[in-house]
């Protein structure tokens, strides 16, 4: 290590008061972080590229300052869906440091990673004051059943009004309607149970019909209409 002739010149004044770092919470302890080892839990976060046309969700679960379990969920690019697959390979096994200083293809993603980070070592994760935080395989439990993820996509305009075109539920098929032509209910086909059904070898049609379900007053609309469509 260097030093500048003038520094090397000033008398030394010796140090008095040396406190520790403010301890952080981790799974139920409290935490004196000094290295990347000592950093656990399991946390969401939300990152967005530069033109802000598309979104990611990045859950990570970290177990001694290294991400055991990846979440990548992306919205908006298409070809966010291809960085979220690369991204997949690449986070697990990795530490936080090198994620963050890793290129995760989209812009998105990188911008979720350094979000989580700043969570994770500020002690603000979602298992911050959970014993033991959550096992390895709980990042899975977001998606539901259907092992997908939760997704909203309404179109809207002043002249015809609102389109429900995928819900929690899954996807619309129709919307009822009321006398008003407001929107009392809807018919939808949840899209993960529908193929799950299909790969156990059920044929498509009734793979459909199990899948397909209604929500609020469908039953009492007058009118239904094809959102896509109509």
């Amino acid at each position: 290590m260097k030093y500048t002739k003038e520094l090397e010149d000033m008398c030394i004044v010796k140090k008095g008061v040396d406190h520790k770092s403010a301890p952080i919470p981790e799974e139920g302890k409290w935490v004196n972080a000094k290295e990347i080892k000592d950093i656990s839990g399991l946390t969401h976060g939300i990152g967005w590229c530069a033109p802000q046309q598309g979104a990611c969700k990045l859950t990570l679960n970290v177990k001694d300052g290294i991400i055991q379990e990846a979440l990548v969920e992306t919205i908006g690019c298409s070809g966010m869906t291809h960085s979220a697959a690369m991204a997949g390979e690449i986070l697990p096994g990795k530490t936080l440091l090198e994620a963050l200083n890793t290129d995760l293809v989209c812009d998105a993603i990188n911008v979720a990673m350094r979000e989580l980070f700043l969570q994770i070592v500020y002690g603000r994760t979602q298992t911050a004051f959970s014993e033991d935080g959550l096992p390895i395989g709980s990042g899975m439990e977001d998606l539901g059943k259907g092992k997908t993820s939760q997704i909203g996509t309404i179109y809207s305009t002043t002249v015809k009004g609102p389109r429900y075109l995928e819900l929690t539920q899954g996807y619309i098929l129709e919307q009822a309607l009321d006398k008003d032509n407001q929107i009392i209910g809807f018919k939808y086909v949840h899209t993960g149970k529908m193929m799950e059904n299909i790969k156990k070898g059920m044929d498509p049609k009734e793979a459909i019909e199990k899948a397909t379900g209604t929500f609020g007053r469908y039953d009492e609309a007058v009118k239904y209409i094809d959102p896509r469509e109509e």
